[in-house]
C-alpha cells in the first residue's frame, strides 16, 4: 500500500509536509518542495521542522502537538490562513496515528479557497 499512499500525497495540488513526532521532515510533496524552494526545498527533508519556522511558528507547532498527546480524539487543528500563487489557503496541522492510537508524527495540509475550473485535463 505504501505506493498507493506515496502516489496520493504525490498527486495532491496543495503542500503536504510530513513529520516525525520529533519534529523531523520526513517527506514533502512535490509541491511541497516547490512551494519551499526558497527555504531549501528537498534540502529539508530529515531536518528539524523549526529550521524553516519562525519562533511564533514553533510555539504554534509545539502547542498544537502537545493538544495532540494529550486528547487523541483530536487530530486536526486549523493554524492560519494565507495567500499563495493567488489562492487563499487554509492551513492544518494534521495528527498521524499508530493503530493503538499513539501519536507517531503529523502533517502540514493546505486546503485552497480557490475554486475549480474547468481546463486542460479535467472534465
Amino acid at each position: 500500500m505504501n505506493d498507493y499512499f506515496k502516489a496520493l500525497i504525490d498527486a495532491d495540488r496543495e503542500p503536504i509536509v510530513i513529520c516525525s513526532a520529533e519534529h523531523i521532515i520526513v517527506y514533502m510533496n512535490p509541491t511541497a518542495v516547490k512551494r519551499y524552494e526558497k527555504r531549501g526545498g528537498a534540502e529539508l527533508v530529515e531536518k528539524s521542522i523549526f529550521d524553516c519556522h519562525n519562533p511564533r511558528s514553533r510555539e504554534i507547532i509545539l502547542s498544537v502537538i502537545e493538544s495532540f498527546r494529550e486528547n487523541p480524539a483530536l487530530d486536526r487543528v486549523y493554524t492560519y490562513s494565507k495567500t499563495w500563487d493567488g489562492a487563499d489557503s487554509d492551513v492544518y496541522i494534521v495528527a498521524l496515528r499508530d493503530k493503538a492510537g499513539n501519536l507517531i508524527g503529523y502533517y502540514e495540509k493546505h486546503e485552497s479557497r480557490k475554486h475549480e475550473t474547468h481546463g486542460e485535463g479535467e472534465l
